[in-house]
C-alpha cells in the first residue's frame, strides 16, 4: 500500500487500464475502473493511498494510469481537502459533427459542453480517442499554456508530427489547434492561464515558498495531516 501526505495542489488521476482504489484520512473511497477519472484537492492536510482492487489484484491484468500535478495559486493552498471519483460514463462524451474522434470533457468546456469536475482553477482538461483520419479544430486562449499529451498512437497538430509519451512545445503567437490522427490515437490536452507565482515542489509538497515547504514538513511530522487507518 502506497501512502503519502500531499498538501497545495490537486492531482487528476486517469485510469487507462485495471482499475484503481483510492482512499485518505478525510474518509474519502471509490474505486475507479478504465476510462474513469479520479481528482483530489489535498489542499490543506491529506494523507492519500492508491492501491489496486483486491479483486484484480488476485486475478491479474494490465494496469496503467497516468496522475497530473494540477497546481493551486498561494490564495487556495491551504484550502479544504476533497475527492470526486468518476466513472468513464459519468464524464460527458463530445462528437463532432465530422465523427471518428471523441471528446470526454474533464473539466473546463470543450466543444459547447462543460466537463465533469469544477476545478478551482481554470485547468482545462479532456482525453479525446480518435479514429485513424479523425480531425479536429480547436480554439486556445493566446494566454494559455497547452499541455498536448498522446498516450497512444500517432498525431499531427499545427504540422507538427507527435506520438505516444511526446510532449511538443507551443509558442503564444497563435489561438488554433489543428489535430489531424495519423493512427487510432488517444490524446490527453489540457490548457490553463499561468499563475506567475513562485513555485517550488519538494517531495509530495507543492507550495510557494522554501518557508511553507518546512512549516509543511513541520506539520506532517506533528501529524496535523491526519492518520492513516489502511
Amino acid at each position: 500500500m502506497w501512502a503519502a501526505p500531499a498538501p497545495g495542489f490537486e492531482t487528476a488521476t486517469f485510469i487507462l487500464a485495471g482499475d484503481i482504489t483510492h482512499q485518505d484520512s478525510g474518509g474519502h473511497q471509490s474505486v475507479i475502473e478504465a476510462g474513469g477519472i479520479q481528482w483530489m484537492t489535498a489542499g490543506s492536510d491529506l494523507i492519500h493511498s492508491e492501491i489496486s482492487f483486491p479483486e484484480f489484484k488476485k486475478s491479474g491484468g494490465n494496469l496503467e494510469m497516468l496522475q497530473l500535478w494540477v497546481n493551486l495559486p498561494a490564495k487556495d493552498k491551504m484550502v479544504a481537502p476533497r475527492h470526486l471519483g468518476l466513472q468513464q460514463t459519468d464524464i460527458p462524451a463530445v462528437v463532432p459533427p465530422a465523427g471518428r474522434v471523441t471528446v470526454h470533457a474533464v473539466s473546463g468546456e470543450w466543444l459547447g459542453t462543460a466537463g465533469a469536475v469544477q476545478p478551482l482553477t481554470d485547468m482545462s482538461l479532456a482525453t479525446t480517442d480518435f479514429q485513424a483520419g479523425g480531425q479536429l479544430q480547436l480554439a486556445m486562449p493566446t494566454d494559455h499554456t497547452v499541455f498536448f499529451y498522446a498516450i497512444r498512437g500517432r498525431l499531427r497538430v499545427n504540422g507538427q508530427q507527435t506520438e505516444a509519451r511526446k510532449l511538443p512545445e507551443f509558442h503564444y503567437d497563435g489561438t488554433e489547434l489543428q489535430i489531424e490522427a495519423l493512427t487510432d490515437a488517444v490524446l490527453l490536452l489540457g490548457h490553463a492561464a499561468p499563475f506567475q507565482e513562485p513555485n517550488i515542489a519538494y517531495d509530495p509538497f507543492v507550495m510557494n515558498t522554501a518557508a511553507e515547504i518546512r512549516q509543511a514538513y513541520q506539520a506532517h511530522e506533528a501529524g496535523r495531516f491526519g492518520t492513516w487507518q489502511g
